[in-house]
């Protein structure tokens, strides 16, 4: 299988990436985004285009894949709804139907989080833009659209969040979070299941669907048994 990682920098990104280059199944990883991982691998391009929400100029490269990881995601505070909107709304429609276009069979997997709004009509405005995200990408030729909607994720193999915030929250929690996953299977995942979790749903290719946390943990360790 070949992948196509948006995001890879981001801490979500990182562990789809680490589980990708891991993974036998996974031949070649395409990531795309404003900067290089730092990450060497022999399966592992790096593409940095001059503008991201216009790709036309790189379009040939981005065909041959299987699969389309979208990881790309920014917090909302302090964003007005216009900019949140541009940074995921608009960017993201405006790489994924070239992606279906060039890559006719191509699977596709959206990180949202817990609290998305398909019907837009939220009072949080993240979750109407992430909402309204997800209705656009499940009208795209894709063979299926697989829609992450995590709610705690643990960074684990050292990733880190580029955000101070979480990166106190996640540095806190951590030494209970075995705790916390023995005593809230379904309210908490990791960096690693995540990733273990698009993989397989990838390799599948069943009907589109809806993921939380629960169901995250559950496709990882159905695909960590064999």
């Amino acid at each position: 299988m070949n992948v196509i990682l948006l995001g890879a920098t981001g801490m979500v990104g990182q562990g789809v990436l680490r589980e990708c280059l891991r993974d036998s199944r996974v031949r070649r990883v395409l990531t795309v985004g404003r900067q290089r991982t730092g990450v060497v691998d022999p399966k592992l391009t790096e593409l940095v285009p001059r503008d991201l929400f216009d790709l036309t100029d790189v379009a040939s490269e981005l065909t041959g894949y299987d699969a389309c990881f979208f990881c790309l995601g920014v917090s909302a505070a302090g964003l007005s709804e216009a900019a949140y909107g541009r940074l995921t709304y608009d960017l993201t429609l405006s790489i994924a139907p070239l992606l279906a276009a060039r890559n006719p069979g191509v699977t596709s997997t959206y990180v949202s989080g817990q609290g998305t709004d398909r019907t837009e009509r939220s009072r949080t405005m993240w979750a109407r833009v992430k909402g309204a995200t997800e209705n656009a990408l499940l009208k795209l030729p894709f063979k299926a659209v697989y829609l992450f909607q995590p709610g705690y994720i643990q960074p684990l193999d050292g990733i880190k969040s580029k955000t101070r915030l979480y990166r106190t929250i996640y540095t806190l929690v951590g030494p209970a979070f075995p705790v916390l996953k023995t005593l809230f299977p379904g309210a908490v995942t990791t960096t690693r299941a995540v990733g273990r979790a698009m993989i397989a749903l990838a390799l599948r290719q069943e009907v589109s669907k809806t993921l939380t946390n629960r169901d995250i943990n559950a496709v990882a360790a159905a695909m960590a048994a064999g």
